[in-house]
């Protein structure tokens, strides 16, 4: 594999690499929690300041799969890959304003805790841990088999047992993140990652301007000329061309990415960790800020590399353009790479490193304490506090392990399937169900698990169909054709599934259930909507 690094980039890279998986796994051992302390574990005792805090929200909502997969939409489609960036800035607003504040008055751990607040039972816990694995459980095996192929790029290897190789060893590594350090832990590899990130990317749009005098319009034409499909470029309909309604397909694509990126377990994970509703506003305006900075990075480098070295070189070295981003960064410094400018570029592939290994313990963290709070300590009426957090970390190996055996399965796949499932998930059963439950007074707990089993089935069930699944060229299965849904996403059905079967099963549970349901609602709506109330247990 010839990625056009010169041998000195690759071994300071692979340098950079070593160092920073043994800083992060030391930071771990240091700051993980001390003998049997449930808060420390699950919540870091809402330590962080609401700046660091932000930080580790804006790390956990931007995954390696955002940083590769939406540089590369940019990088092929132009301004389709905008406006996919900018629903992503706009789903954690949605967040900010709408649910932040109410999660984390209603929740104490998991997405569990806050359902069941209203509707307690077993029941409503087994149901939101299958949901919470089955959203993010796709969003791992991108991660980790993006791990492979990203180390396979960048070092110039290309045998199947290395990629192999790296996605068991960075999978071990990623779980140890999630067992040892625990909510605070992660939190401060998130934070690292989200300072790597944003720092390089800044420098290298910086000198992609630079290369073209400073003019965003003269970026904008060159990438434009360099696209193969002129002006078309510069607006919508290049990425969804191929569908039979592209303005729609566009429509539904962003309505999902916007309502599922919201609401993924392990970013809603983030809102427990702080100590006052006050500190919630303050963290989501440090995580909004980020993620803006990031979508203006990411508009120029995307654009910078096709205008550089042209879409169809990007095109060629990825279908999907995942390594757009490294590309541009590449082609920033120009023909003659200095000293300086390897060492920057090492710094760039040391961040995306550093994106993969933090967006998966995070979501490695939310699976296991979703599994251990919600699924096994229920089992008994008071379990033991050190006796949960050795099953948080039993459960972190339990769903870790699968995860690397799958994702060494998928790494030779089209892997945009896997997120778009994990969005549609978000988008149409965890979306739904919160919503309803802190805002909808009559809701039951039937009309909770239709929304969540009913979302989830719906999703699975038209997922299938899709155009990312078979009968194109770039999509996962390109030799079979059983594509009977035209579009990209789900959402355009599923998503108002998702709010029908909840509104339905709540109907269906009776006015005698709903007018209850509406009591117990009053009686604690001042505490979820307005935090005049934290229960600690």
């Amino acid at each position: 594999m010839t990625t056009g690094f010169s041998g000195n980039a690759q071994a300071m890279s692979l340098v950079a690499f070593s160092t920073v998986a043994a800083i992060t796994l030391l930071l771990c051992v240091m700051t993980g929690p001390d003998g049997d302390d449930l808060d420390e574990f699950y919540t870091g005792y809402g330590s962080l300041s609401p700046m660091r805090n932000g930080l580790a929200i804006a790390g956990d909502y931007i995954s390696a799969a955002s940083v590769l997969g939406t540089g590369g939409v940019i990088a092929l489609c132009g301004y389709d890959g905008i406006a996919l960036a900018l629903s992503t800035a706009l789903s954690l607003m949605l967040l900010m304003f709408l649910l932040a504040e109410p999660l984390r008055n209603a929740g104490r751990f998991t997405m569990g805790d806050a359902l069941t607040r209203r509707m307690p039972g077993r029941g409503v816990r087994i149901t939101a841990c299958v949901v919470t694995i089955a959203a993010l459980l796709p969003l791992m095996l991108v991660q980790l088999a993006g791990t492979g192929q990203l180390l396979a790029f960048i070092l110039g290897f290309s045998g199947n047992s290395l990629q192999t190789g790296c996605i068991i060893g960075l999978g071990a590594l990623m779980i140890s993140y999630a067992a040892i350090g625990g909510m605070k832990g992660t939190a401060l590899i998130q934070i690292l990652k989200i300072v790597m990130l944003l720092g390089s990317g800044a420098v290298v749009a910086l000198l992609v301007l630079r290369r073209f005098d400073w003019d965003p319009g003269a970026l904008f034409n060159a990438a434009a000329a360099q696209s193969g499909v002129g002006s078309a470029f510069l607006h919508s309909g290049v990425e969804f061309a191929g569908s039979s309604n592209p303005r729609l397909d566009m429509i539904t694509s962003e309505l999902t990415i916007v309502l599922g990126g919201a609401c993924l377990p392990h970013v809603t994970m983030r809102m427990y960790t702080a100590r006052s509703a006050r500190q919630v506003r303050r963290s989501m305006s440090w995580a909004v800020s980020s993620v803006v900075l990031f979508v203006l990075i990411m508009t120029v480098v995307g654009f910078g590399a096709t205008a550089l070295i042209g879409r169809a070189v990007i095109a060629q070295a990825d279908p999907q353009g995942n390594t757009a981003y490294l590309l541009g960064s590449r082609a920033a410094f120009g023909t003659d790479v200095s000293a300086s400018e390897t060492f920057l570029f090492t710094t760039v592939t040391t961040a995306i490193f550093l994106t993969l290994l933090a967006s998966v313990a995070g979501m490695i963290l939310a699976c296991a304490n979703s599994l251990a709070h919600d699924v096994f300590a229920t089992r008994v009426q008071e379990m033991p506090e050190r006796r949960e957090m050795l099953l948080a970390r039993v459960s972190a190996l339990a769903v870790g392990i699968p995860a690397i055996l799958l994702a060494t399965l998928v790494q030779h796949h089209s892997l945009q399937p896997l997120v778009t499932l994990s969005f549609c998930l978000g988008a149409s059963a965890i979306a739904p169900a919160l919503v309803y439950s802190l805002f909808w007074r009559r809701y039951t707990r039937m009309g909770l698990l239709c929304t969540l089993i009913g979302g989830t089935l719906a999703v699975l069930l038209v997922m299938p169909g899709t155009n990312l699944v078979s009968g194109s060229p770039v999509s996962a299965f390109p030799g079979a054709d059983f594509n009977w849904f035209p579009f990209t996403t789900t959402g355009l059905v599923t998503i108002p599934l998702g709010f029908a079967f909840g509104w339905l099963g709540t109907v269906a549970s009776g006015r005698r259930a709903s007018e209850e349901q509406r009591r117990q609602y009053e009686a604690v709506e001042g505490w979820i909507l307005a935090g005049a109330v934290r229960r600690s247990g």
